[in-house]
């Protein structure tokens, strides 16, 4: 088994375990396959072994990965998550390729991926980001500016507001961390009460994946623990 494979196993059996442990179906949570930065071959690995969502931090990058694949229709299958902050200037390439957006934080953004999106194509699925941990390092809204934009991005036809992202503090206090986890998760609950067609809460990465989904986390998002911290080649 190739070590793609293998780590894929790997992190769906965290999965399961994890949601075993906080009493909820596996089925609740989706592996988001991070592979920013990483060539096609890596990619190509994880979808033979059965990975189909995968996410993306750099639109250029991205588009360039995205156009590629997409001369085999094989790789239709996949569903491409844009999760890095997006540049207004390079809005149009995400809005023409990707099938999500999770780092929505902005009323200019949320107008230029509303004009950008191309009428043929399906709603562009948003998650809207919080910086729930209000580190300056990191993107996001803070959460007293969530429920104006969402607002903004239900009232667009060519978008689809689907849910939440965060990257909480990578921290050893796991106190700390469960605060910010479960603020995230009564954000959640509440938007879902304005917004009935919400189901997404992305959050947790490779370190902190198991308590994220003790949090109602639906989406977890994984690349060093699939593909290694360096490049596969």
């Amino acid at each position: 088994m190739s070590q793609i494979a293998e780590h894929l196993k790997q992190v769906e059996a965290r999965i399961s375990r994890a949601a075993s442990d906080a009493g909820r179906p596996s089925g609740e949570i989706a592996l988001l396959a991070v592979s920013k930065t990483k060539p096609l071959d890596a990619i190509v690995e994880a979808f033979e072994h059965g990975q189909r969502r995968f996410g993306e931090s750099y639109a250029q990058e991205a588009a360039a990965k995205i156009d590629a694949l997409r001369q085999d229709s094989r790789f239709d299958a996949i569903e491409w998550h844009f999760i890095g902050p997006l540049q207004s200037n390079k809005s149009r390439l995400v809005a023409e390729r990707f099938d999500w957006v999770q780092s929505v934080d902005r009323s200019k953004l949320v107008e230029r991926l509303q004009q950008q999106r191309p009428a043929d194509m399906p709603a562009l699925n948003v998650c809207l980001q919080i910086n729930i941990s209000g580190e300056s390092s990191k993107s996001g809204m803070t959460e007293a500016a969530i429920f104006e934009l969402a607002a903004e991005v239900a009232a667009c036809d060519r978008l689809c507001l689907r849910g939440l992202m965060a990257i909480p503090e990578h921290t050893d206090d796991l106190t700390r961390l469960g605060e910010q986890m479960a603020r995230m998760q009564q954000l959640f609950t509440r938007l879902k009460a304005d917004y009935p067609q919400i189901d997404t809460l992305s959050m947790g990465m490779t370190e902190d994946l198991e308590p994220a989904i003790h949090h109602g986390s639906t989406m977890v998002r994984v690349g060093t623990a699939i593909f290694g911290a360096r490049d596969y080649s």
